[in-house]
């Protein structure tokens, strides 16, 4: 499925095996969403930034009237045409979408917004976009604990400067951390943080504890809780549209 779209290091996708700690700690995020945040009829979703297009499949096996993936790069959505064809997609600017107001019912942007430049503009279009009494879940890397140097990233967030952008356009109702689950806190007693294993050295050459544990991580080896989101390694924003 994933053999006709580059590995960039921009975006994560299934079936890789070296990638398989990232895919699982993206998947956990789209799967506490389809747990939480898909109502009885979940109506109209947007995947703003759908990238690969695994979660934009997610939320439609969950049940999701109608899910729209919405990205930029023609090559990521040619690829999502074939692997995924029950979602319907949208090329274009994050930024300025193009669809009409009020049109989705939950929009979800997971590991997007540390991508773009335009970052109070982005989250302005999202409110546009959203229905009265819709939500909005977005995620980004914890700025606090995520690893620097990632030049894919425009700017990295801490949880004040991410209700912060939030804020202003809708009214924030949840904010959220992941964090290891019991397996992975367990290992890195045992041998030191987990994703520092994997950023020393090139996957060919990593030793068999990191090649066990990076093989055998899925998403039930995260949490995702409310708390003191300062050492999280991500962090979830959920907001709805202003009433009045």
């Amino acid at each position: 499925m994933t053999e006709t779209l580059p590995l960039t290091g921009e975006r994560t996708a299934p079936g890789i095996w070296h990638e398989n700690y990232w895919f699982a700690r993206h998947e956990a995020a789209y799967r506490w969403i389809t747990a939480n945040w898909l109502t009885a009829e979940p109506g109209r979703v947007l995947d703003a930034g759908c990238g690969e297009g695994y979660g934009a499949d997610l939320l439609h096996r969950a049940g999701a009237t109608r899910v729209v993936g919405l990205d930029y790069e023609g090559t990521t959505l040619r690829h999502l045409a074939k692997a995924y064809p029950q979602i319907n997609l949208i090329q274009g600017n994050l930024v300025q979408t193009g669809f009409a107001d009020d049109s989705f019912d939950l929009a979800v942007s997971l590991q997007t917004i540390e991508h773009l430049w335009e970052q109070p503009r982005f989250i302005a279009e999202c409110a546009r976009v959203l229905a009265p009494g819709g939500v909005l879940v977005l995620s980004t890397p914890n700025r606090l604990t995520f690893p620097s140097g990632n030049w894919y990233h425009t700017r990295e967030l801490t949880e004040a400067e991410f209700i912060g952008l939030v804020e202003p356009e809708l009214d924030v109702i949840g904010t959220y951390g992941l964090w290891h689950g019991e397996s992975l806190r367990a290992w890195e007693t045992q041998h030191g943080s987990c994703v520092g294993a994997q950023l020393a050295a090139d996957h060919a050459k990593w030793p068999q504890d990191i090649v066990d544990i990076v093989t055998r991580t899925d998403h039930q080896d995260f949490e995702i809780r409310p708390g003191d989101l300062d050492d999280s390694l991500d962090l979830i924003v959920v907001a709805r549209p202003r009433t009045s």
